[in-house]
């Protein structure tokens, strides 16, 4: 079946079927009929507000625009002295040169001794697919890092375990420039809080993707886009940052680009190092037993990353680009673990006290090869080709002492030393191809792709005798995990009349996968997991101008979650002799069915509710373990549903001349349901609510002002982890010199340390209440310095490995 989807989908790129293209031209003038020169004129899709192209008039006021597909479109022209010119009812036909005439503008009220127009961003950009958080420029991003800035995104909360929800669902996956990270858990968060916020330029939340893009990801995709400095010449960065909280990090930062008419080329660099804290407390209610357990966890890093890559213009339609990234990670994990245990007849009186201070070496080496191949005739034709390869290792070396002591800390009782050696090998080879054309008034898109992802986890477990490390084959093992997926898809849109755009797009993918565990001794080996499944992911869209600055959205989609590579892993992972986590080797992999309607505003205001029907919800449990008492394991399982309703406002306001401001509000109820048997049940229902708020101030003597914050509502964190509100404040400073070349920021960073988590868990017999802080009340300084010519840009695009890579495991 997988054969004939692709041999249907690639015959029909062979087709290369090719669309008439049109164009639109005029004058613009002002009142008294003079013609006005070098105005800005840009045209957007009516259907979505989507940029189309921007131009400038001529020194006769003329602007043209070729090239054009068949839509409906909307213009906007300024000039400084003029309000704004708008036109809404431009209809273009296939093969039409449509001529608008002479527009004239209005004359505004101002006077100009000297005027200096600059474009700037708003801070959020609500899109039909997507919403466009432009994080470049903002003072309290200056010093952080991309786990800082997606807690600050609207629509997205980070819980206690650093997992990324957005809208209230999990399930997100997390991409960098379109490539797709092969990481999650811990791996995922040094990733993060290694990948300095002067190198983010802005983050896409895409919470409905069309066919075009991998089904993985319940929740949608979070794409982070790194900075990347059309005219020839040369160009670079540098910047510094310092941040100091409880404990200190900086950063430092270059990127360089040069371009001409053949050959462009870029180049990023970056070096981080640091350390921060994440203290959790929990006190447990199981077996008749209290526990009273705090982690005290401290992470320091050395980073460097690089990014480099050309891309070689043959000709107007042809151009073929390579692009390398590679990081180097050395850190250190010092976790200070202390569970006091006591009778629930009597709380008071510690019976014992265990002690597991845990100490890791971390290291983790990546690096990835792009080559890329891109036709694009400039009449809405276009063909792009990736071929991928990422390589990916991590090594993790822990020493765990556990020493029980008595109820005074003063008698070690006993000592048991465990040692853990725990290497990981990933490769990823993708092979992505992507066509786009005209046909039937409207836009074809077809493509295809091909990827394996192949893991190798050893987990090496020690006991520690005398010094001495001897392997324990009977809690060690092998897992190795080859995954294969053959995808093809097929899109169109298209506009019906002058109110109506519609979307369809289907996409296949075929599944096929082993999971083999390797056990040490032959009465613990256990056959392999063979996975082998075909499914089908529709997606429609259906947009409505119900009058001039009125439109109305309706999108549906299906996806796919797959269970992340080393939760599938069975084998015991300790944090103590009383604490470890366990992978389930028969997870399934969970469909969600989003449904989302949309409301603009004026192209601003932005309104959006959605459905989500979740079947097998992979979610975390933690549980009771079955044979000592006073222990607890945290496993994943599938939920056998979960729904969740959301609503999602957007607004952008000018409040005055110099003061702007964006509003974002989020709430979402969730209903998780499941049933596991002997009283294992999961019914939880919750309400909760986020809101995300920035203002920009102009400030005296050329300084400009901040101040952000966000509010989260109580809510639900995975199946049954009920937490409490928290919220943050952040106050920025900016000064430009030299001609805004160098650019000097100044910021404060949860100011009132609320930002933490507090909340309960009870499933299976177990009840649990923590809470959890980390090192987020900072203060940064950042200074940054352009040189070169400003305009030269380098061609961002995607690349293959974006499809596979978030599902290495918590």
């Amino acid at each position: 079946m997988k054969q004939t989807v692709l041999a249907l989908l690639f015959a029909a790129l062979a087709l290369g079927i090719s669309a008439q293209t049109a164009g639109i031209s005029g004058k613009l003038t002002e009142n008294s009929g003079s013609a006005v020169p070098f105005a800005n004129v840009v045209l957007y899709r009516l259907a979505d507000s989507a940029l189309v192209k921007v131009e400038t008039t001529d020194e006769s006021g003329v602007f043209r625009f070729r090239q054009l597909p068949a839509d409906r479109y909307r213009l906007e022209a300024t000039y400084v002295g003029f309000a704004n010119l708008n036109r809404s009812d431009i209809e273009l036909k296939a093969g039409q040169d449509l001529e608008l005439g002479t527009l004239t503008f209005a004359s505004q009220a101002v006077e100009l001794e000297t005027a200096t127009v600059r474009a700037q961003r708003v801070l959020v950009e609500v899109k039909p697919d997507r919403t466009v958080f432009n994080v470049e420029g903002t003072i309290n991003s200056a010093g952080g890092d991309g786990m800082s800035l997606l807690r600050k995104a609207p629509g997205v909360t980070v819980d206690n375990n650093d997992n990324i929800n957005v809208l209230g669902r999990s399930g997100v996956l997390l991409y960098v420039d379109g490539k797709r990270l092969p990481l999650t858990g811990q791996d995922l968060t040094n990733y993060l809080q290694n990948l300095s916020a002067e190198q983010i330029d802005r983050i896409d939340i895409i919470t409905n993707p069309g066919a075009r893009y991998e089904a993985e990801g319940n929740a949608g995709i979070i794409d982070i886009r790194l900075k990347r400095d059309k005219s020839m010449g040369s160009n670079g960065s540098l910047s510094l940052s310092s941040s100091q909280g409880r404990y200190h990090r900086s950063s430092l930062n270059a990127s360089g680009n040069y371009r001409n008419k053949g050959l462009s080329l870029f180049a990023t660099a970056g070096a981080t190092t640091g350390e921060v804290f994440n203290n959790m407390n929990f006190r447990s209610f199981q077996n008749g037993l209290v526990i009273d357990e705090s982690n005290r966890i401290v992470n320091s890093w050395q980073n460097f990353n690089v990014r480099m890559g050309a891309d070689l213009f043959l000709g107007k339609h042809h151009t073929i680009g390579a692009l390398f990234t590679a990081q180097n990670l050395d850190g250190e994990r010092r976790l200070n673990n202390r569970m006091g245990i006591a009778s629930q007849t009597s709380p008071e009186v510690t019976d014992s006290v265990l002690i597991a201070n845990n100490f890791a070496d971390n290291r983790m080496r990546q690096s990835a090869y792009n080559l890329n191949y891109r036709f694009d005739n400039g009449k809405g034709q276009t063909l792009n080709i990736d071929a991928d390869y990422g390589r990916y290792r991590t090594e993790s070396e822990r020493l765990q002492p556990n020493l029980y002591y008595d109820a005074n800390e003063q008698v070690v009782l006993t000592e048991i030393i465990n040692f853990f050696d725990t290497p990981t090998e990933i490769d990823i080879s993708t092979l992505k191809l992507d066509y786009n054309t005209g046909i039937l008034g409207g836009k074809l898109g077809l493509g295809g792709k091909l990827s394996q992802v192949v893991t190798d986890n050893n987990f090496g477990f020690y006991d520690v005798l005398n010094n001495v490390n001897q392997f324990n084959d009977f809690r060690s093992n092998r897992f190795k995990y080859d995954e294969r997926v053959y995808a093809g898809y097929f899109s169109f849109d298209r506009a019906l009349g002058k109110k109506w755009n519609f979307t369809l797009g289907l996409r296949a993918e075929q599944t096929d996968a082993t999971g083999d565990l390797q056990a040490y001794r032959p009465e613990l080996q256990e056959p392999p997991v063979e996975l082998n499944y075909l499914n089908w992911f529709p997606n429609a869209g259906l947009t409505w101008k119900v009058a001039e600055q009125h439109t109305l959205a309706l999108a549906y989609g299906r996806r796919i979650n797959r269970p992340d590579y080393n939760v599938l892993n069975p084998f015991n992972n300790q944090l103590s002799q009383l604490s470890y986590e366990k992978g389930n080797p028969f997870l399934r992999p969970e469909i969600v069915n989003n449904l989302e309607l949309g409301y603009t505003l004026a192209y601003r205001y932005n309104f959006k509710l959605a459905y989500s029907r979740t079947t097998d919800q992979i979610t975390r449990l933690i549980a009771p373990d079955d044979v000592d008492p006073r222990a607890s394991f945290i496993t994943w399982e599938n939920l056998s549903e979960q729904k969740i309703y959301s609503l999602n406002i957007s607004a952008p306001v000018q409040m005055t001349k110099g003061w702007n401001a964006y509003f974002n509000l989020s709430g979402s109820h969730l209903d998780n349901q499941a049933d596991y048997g002997n009283g294992a049940v999961v019914d939880v229902q919750a309400w909760t609510y986020n809101i995300f708020q920035q203002h920009t101030l102009d400030l005296p003597a050329g300084f400009k002002g901040e101040v952000s914050g966000w509010y989260s509502g109580p809510g639900v964190w995975g199946g049954v982890f009920r937490y409490e509100s928290s919220w943050s404040l952040n106050l920025g400073l900016q000064k430009k010199f030299l001609g805004d070349r160098l650019n000097a920021k100044l910021s404060v960073n949860d100011l009132f340390y609320e930002s933490g988590w507090d909340g309960y868990s009870e499933f299976n017999g177990l009840y649990s209440v923590g809470f959890g802080r980390f090192d987020s009340r900072r203060v940064a300084l950042s200074l940054s310095y352009n040189f070169g010519n400003e305009n030269v840009k380098s061609r961002r695009r995607q690349t293959g490995l974006e499809e596979e890579s978030n599902r290495l495991g918590e």
